[in-house]
Order: structure tokens, then sequence, then C-alpha cells
């Protein structure tokens, strides 16, 4: 009996079953590698909007008149609190690389300073507000070019706003 044409053909099979399994598993690391993208540009969604509507809110609040220095003081905590941004932070140390995490803690310590600062009274567009807001900026630059980097996006060539800085002066 000439056993090489049954050879060759469990040969030929053997090989088209691993080139297969090969390129099943190729498909799933790159489906797993989208959804994982997919999931990152989610939490990092997250964290800049709620970073920027933090913002919005604290610099409202501390611009109205309160009744006392408690009451302006509860509802700074209170809406530090209701942000949401501590679930937002805590996505973000679960999902983002350690370089990502680190900006957007230093992004949260920032805004924590700023409601603090209006909690001890400072006034909004204050030299102090200014510096803080400043600084706020800065660390959010640095994590949002943290996030494009991870996601593999470029750079951006301008701002969000070229024409005005965060306080809608001419400047940028």
């Amino acid at each position: 009996m000439d056993w090489l044409p049954l050879l060759s053909t469990l040969a030929g099979a053997a090989i088209g079953i691993v080139a297969t399994l090969i390129a099943d598993r190729n498909r799933w690391k790159h489906d797993d590698d989208k959804e994982a993208l997919r999931l990152r540009l989610d939490v990092y969604t997250q964290y800049t909007t709620t970073v920027k509507v933090l913002g919005e809110t604290l610099r409202a609040l501390a611009g109205q008149d309160h009744p006392s220095p408690d009451e302006r003081a509860l509802a700074l905590r209170g809406a530090f609190r209701e942000s949401g941004i501590a679930i937002a932070s805590e996505r973000m140390w679960l999902i983002a690389p350690q370089p990502v995490v680190k900006a957007s803690n230093n992004v949260f310590h920032c805004l924590r300073r700023i409601c603090d600062g209006y909690i001890d009274g400072t006034a909004v567009s204050s030299p102090e507000d200014r510096a803080r807001w400043e600084a706020r900026g800065k660390a959010a630059a640095t994590m949002r070019q943290l996030m494009r980097d991870d996601l593999g996006v470029g750079p951006l060539a301008e701002r969000h706003s070229p024409l005005l800085d965060d306080y809608n002066d001419p400047a940028a």
C-alpha cells in the first residue's frame, strides 16, 4: 500500500487546521485590542467631560451670592462630590496606563485646590484664582496629550478654542 498520498493529505489537513487556528487567534487578538482601545476612549471621554463640567460648575457657584461662607462651602463641596469625578477617577485608575493615571490625578488635585480656594474665599478671576486655573489648564493639556498618545492619535495643532483662553480673554 502506498502511504505517500495519505500522509500528504494528512499533512495538508494539519497545516490547514493550524493556519485556521492562527488566523482565528490573530483575529481574536485584533478584536480584543480594538475593544480595549474603545474602552479607554470611553473612560477618557467620561473623565475629560467630568473635569470640564466640574470646573464650570465650581466657577459658577463661586461667582454666586451665598447667605454665608458655610453655605458657599457646602454648595462647593456638594458640587465636587456630586460631579461624578470620583467614579470617573476610579475608572481611570482601573483602565488607563500609569502615565495617564498620574496626569489625571494631577488634574483632579488641581480642581480640588480650586474648590478649596473658593471655599476659603478666593474671588473668581483674582490673581490667585487665575494661577490655579492656569495650573489646571496645563495639567489638563498634559493629560489630554498622554491620552491621545495612548489612543494612537496625533497631537493637536491648535487649542480647542484657539482665540480665547479659559477666561474668554483674547490671548491663548
